[in-house]
């Protein structure tokens, strides 16, 4: 696979502003009703990858999650260790796509959090991979509870942080910049309409305020602990961006600041790309990232592990109602950990400790 692989030529089409007046998928008898789309059949390994990718259409599905079954948490689940005369365990959370109840109960299994959703695990460290909103029901709730348990954290000598996703980019943009046209690479389209097709919900954007916006704008793309490069996207575009951690931290905040739709645009569409370590040469484009920023092994968000597998879940609840993932997925010749459990199509939403016992 080419660097910044997009999705499969067969479902990609150009996209212009007529596309996007009223999004079809809200639709349930609209085009996108059960048609395919970017997302909803992982492609195959022999497929090649248009270099203009460009997420102008729905990137990934949200599949029914009605008859999904609840995670049942331990009210008596041990706590996370403690480390003594040193830093606190490392966790890690996948893609969270507005689903607070799934992350409370995941966070509460692990330890982390009380009954009440207050911070529980001492010097622990925790970092969210980002892509807190859209799709799911309460991304705001999520944005909230994350910046609340960072300052408990803290207090109690641990910390919670977050990275940069390409949903932060989205939401931001689309609160920015509206419907002002920019150039997308396959014919123009605007923000709200991406938005809106990967998953907008109205009820975050009426939600969402100044601080949100401001604590978005200034989180990392990158960072690397106890020899985890922790990033979002399954992507090589990080190396766009600078040679070393911070200058592309750096540069993506900058690039924010100026505040150029396009430019703004042209960073969203590159955290979009997906599928960099996977397939043949995937390996490579892990060492040339580890190689650049350090680290011995990559750890991200974004493509949820089913797709990484070429297992999708059915909108119809079919078979087990929904993909199995039983933890995260370490692929690569072993160099990458996958981290999105594929929470909005019936998978699991995932918190890890590392590093793993393989």
């Amino acid at each position: 696979m080419t660097q910044g692989a997009g999705q499969g030529p067969e479902v990609e089409r150009t996209a212009t502003l007529r596309d996007f007046r009223v999004p079809a998928y809200v639709h349930e008898t609209g085009p996108y009703a059960h048609s395919t789309h970017p997302g909803d059949v992982a492609p195959h390994l022999d497929e090649t990858y248009p270099e203009g990718y460009t997420p102008t259409q729905r990137d990934l599905p949200v599949i029914n999650r009605g008859d999904t079954l609840q995670v049942q948490v331990d009210p008596a689940a041990a706590p996370a260790p403690r480390s003594v005369g040193g830093p606190g365990p490392l966790f890690v959370v996948g893609d969270v796509h507005g689903y607070l109840d799934e992350l409370m109960a995941a966070l509460q299994e692990k330890g982390l959090v009380d009954s009440a959703g207050n911070w529980c695990a001492g010097t622990a460290r925790l970092w969210f991979l980002g892509d807190f909103t859209d799709r799911g029901p309460d991304g705001i709730g999520v944005i909230d509870l994350v910046m609340r348990l960072s300052a408990e954290a803290a207090a109690a000598g641990g910390y919670c942080k977050a990275l940069m996703g390409n949903h932060e980019l989205l939401l931001i943009g689309a609160k920015r910049f509206g419907d002002t046209p920019v150039n997308s690479g396959a014919g123009t389209a605007t923000f709200q309409a991406a938005w809106l097709l990967n998953g907008g919900q109205k009820t975050d954007m009426d939600r969402l305020q100044d601080h949100h916006l401001q604590w978005m704008s200034r989180l990392d793309a990158m960072e690397q602990v106890d020899g985890h490069l922790l990033v979002h996207s399954d992507t090589t575009a990080y190396l766009d961006y600078g040679d070393s951690i911070e200058a592309v931290n750096d540069t993506v905040r900058e690039t924010l600041t100026r505040n150029d739709a396009d430019e703004v645009w042209d960073l969203f569409r590159k955290f979009t790309k997906r599928f960099s370590f996977r397939d043949e040469g995937g390996a490579d484009h892990v060492r040339s990232l580890l190689d650049t920023y350090g680290g011995t092994r990559i750890v991200h968000g974004h493509s949820p592990i089913p797709y990484l597998l070429g297992e999708v879940g059915s909108e119809e609840g079919e078979d087990s109602g929904g993909p199995s993932v039983a933890g995260p997925h370490v692929y690569a010749d072993g160099l990458a950990i996958a981290m999105d459990g594929g929470v909005t199509m019936a998978g699991k939403l995932l918190v890890q400790q590392l590093p793993l016992d393989i």
